[in-house]
């Protein structure tokens, strides 16, 4: 007989943030644009909050890019 569990499913997904992002928030943003300027502005914080953010971004696969 198999245990309680028989096998544990990992899925990890990857979110790129694309570099830079709105700046204010508009009249009619959709809900994922308001998050992608959320996410950007919080790439630019200062460097004590800066490193908090990066240990947050690694732990959910969050990675930022910029447009080049």
């Amino acid at each position: 007989m198999g245990g309680a569990i028989d096998y544990q499913k990992v899925m990890s997904e990857i979110v790129f943030v694309n570099l830079p992002g709105p700046t204010e928030p508009t009249a009619g943003m959709s809900g994922g644009e308001l998050m992608h300027g959320f996410l950007s502005d919080i790439h630019n914080a200062p460097p004590e909050v800066r490193n908090h953010v990066d240990q947050l971004c690694l732990k959910w696969n969050i990675h930022y890019r910029q447009n080049k």
